[in-house]
């Protein structure tokens, strides 16, 4: 039987729509009156097991929950319902380039981001050269990162995502990142992750690369899951109903 990576029970998470900095006390009393008509539930007791050594791709349409569930996954997100339970070390890339100030040197933003993804400095330093070295930058390196192309600063930032060698990825639509060599290079990295029974769950509206790079798949509509199983099935499904309306 194969091991659980991440496993999700009852996951139910409620937002608020934000409110006027001084309401009046009319609107004030009017929201006490309806708040519970206002309450957005994100995701609605949401059940998921996800394997070790498992590529999961998550799909569905703008507002389905995706990103929730997976701040959920990476503990930055409480719920207010149900457990998460997360196997392992994790590396989550659900904006690229979080914690870095592009106005320092790609130099100083490998320790930044390094810090910022729970690295100690100690190990930013031996990790350095072959963090530069993965992304590609040569002297760049010393450049203001603001002076990057978009690509130059998408490969930096996987770079030192991936540098805390986690067991556990989690994605949101950056499966491959930078020119068309580096797309390579981080799909052979997270391939080569999978075939050490890591995991990696891929948020993303790309449907052909969950369905080529993905081995299941959850379709999440309203904070449901509406359809789970293999990727190519799901996607399947899920581009169906879209093109009738039905998604």
């Amino acid at each position: 039987m194969t091991d659980p990576a991440i496993v999700a029970q009852g996951i139910t998470v409620r937002f608020r729509p934000l409110v006027d900095r001084k309401p009046t006390l009319r609107r004030s009393l009017g929201r006490m009156q309806h708040r519970v008509s206002e309450e957005i539930i994100a995701l609605n007791d949401v059940d998921l097991t996800i394997n070790k050594g498992e590529a999961f791709g998550v799909v569905g349409r703008n507002g389905a929950g995706k990103s929730t569930f997976l701040r959920v996954m990476a503990k930055t997100l409480r719920p207010d319902e149900g457990t998460i339970n997360v196997y392992g070390k994790t590396s989550t890339l659900l904006q690229l380039g979080v914690g870095f100030n592009r106005q320092l040197s790609g130099r100083r933003n490998v320790y930044l981001g390094g810090l910022a993804a729970g690295l100690r400095k100690k190990d930013i330093d031996e990790k350095f050269d072959s963090i530069v070295e993965y992304a590609s930058l040569g002297d760049a390196i010393d450049r203001p990162v603001a002076t990057y192309s978009s690509g130059m600063f998408s490969r930096l930032a996987f770079s030192v995502g991936m540098a805390i060698e986690p067991n556990i990825l989690l994605l949101d639509e950056v499966l491959a990142v930078g020119d068309e060599a580096f797309r390579e290079k981080s799909l052979a990295t997270m391939r080569e992750l999978l075939n050490k029974a890591g995991t990696i769950v891929f948020v993303s509206h790309s449907l052909a690369s969950v369905a080529e790079f993905c081995d299941r798949a959850a379709w999440l509509a309203a904070g449901r899951i509406r359809a789970l199983g293999p990727a190519a099935e799901v996607v399947e499904q899920y581009r169906e109903a879209v093109h009738a309306g039905r998604a």
